[in-house]
Order: structure tokens, then C-alpha cells, then sequence
């Protein structure tokens, strides 16, 4: 696990070249991670994220991500990704995993060396915990993505445990 932390702490004061925002559909803020980022970020989020283009009427659709300035963040870029509503959407595991994938390629193709997630869907979207982190962790731990630093920034020391847990089961 070199290239993977977990920490306990505010995503919005990480010192990466991207942090990942568990956006809703429209991009515009909204409350948890979502509003904490784009409040640490200030207007010049907003305005950027007013810029991208919508699909479908929504900037970014469940389990894609998409890329803009972090604003007043001490990151580069803010990559903002859709988590599904996990007794809403169909094909939730299907679509977490893809959040994190589509996350992580952003990540590279904007030549970022280190990323910082938040626990997606795991807020108001009542994705568990526990089934959340084997998901990420089973992603980021994949090759491809060996080049990146990885942090998780989980904002309780409960979330952190499980994590933790979590990670600890998927090394051994």
C-alpha cells in the first residue's frame, strides 16, 4: 500500500495536484463534501463548473467524472465525480467502481502525480461504508494507477476504522 493513505482530516485542505468532489449531477454545490469543497474553493468553482458542457441536461452523469481549476484550493484541479444513490440507482457496485475509475483517468491524463478522495456516495447517498472501501480501494490498488498518490480523506475517526479494516483485509 505505498502509494495509498488513509487519513483522518478535511479534503479541502489536502496539498495534491487533484482533489475529487462527490458532486451531484448539475455540478452547482450542494451540501457535505460537495458544499465544503466548493466553499474552501470559492466562486471561481462555481464559474468553471458553470462552463461544462451538460449531457443529457446534467454535467456529469452518475460514475463519470469530469475536470475544472480548483479555484482556492491548494490543488490544481478539482475532479468532480457522481457516486450512485445506493437503494435508487440500478447496478450500484457497477457504478462506485466507475466514479473511481473515471476519477483516477482524469487524474492521469491531466498529468497529476497524487489525488485525494472523499468516501463517494457514503453521505446522504447511504452507500455503506464498509462495501464503499473494498470498491475504492480494489480500484486504486490496481496497476495502472501505481503512479499516483493516493489519499483517502475520511472526515470521522469511525470511517477511518472501517477503512482501515478494509484495507488491512484486502492486502493480506
Amino acid at each position: 500500500m505505498t502509494n495509498i493513505s488513509l487519513i483522518q482530516g478535511d479534503i479541502t485542505t489536502a496539498d495534491v495536484d487533484a482533489i475529487v468532489n462527490a458532486a451531484n449531477p448539475a455540478m452547482l454545490g450542494g451540501g457535505g463534501v460537495d458544499g465544503a469543497t466548493h466553499r474552501a474553493a470559492g466562486r471561481a468553482l462555481l464559474e468553471a463548473c458553470k462552463q461544462v458542457e451538460p449531457v443529457n441536461g446534467v454535467r456529469c452523469p452518475v460514475g463519470e467524472a469530469r475536470i475544472t481549476p480548483a479555484g482556492q484550493l491548494k490543488a490544481r484541479y478539482v475532479i468532480h465525480t457522481v457516486g450512485p444513490r445506493y437503494r435508487i440507482d440500478d447496478h450500484p457496485q457497477e457504478l462506485l467502481r466507475s466514479a473511481y475509475r473515471n476519477s483516477l483517468q482524469l487524474a492521469l491524463e491531466n498529468s497529476c502525480k497524487s489525488i485525494a478522495f472523499p468516501a463517494i456516495s457514503c453521505g446522504v447517498y447511504g452507500y455503506p461504508m464498509d462495501e464503499a472501501a473494498e470498491i475504492a480501494l480494489s480500484e486504486c490498488f490496481k496497476e495502472e494507477y501505481q503512479s499516483l498518490a493516493i489519499s483517502f480523506f475520511l472526515f470521522l475517526q469511525s470511517d477511518l476504522d472501517v477503512w482501515l479494516s478494509v484495507c488491512e483485509s484486502l492486502e493480506s
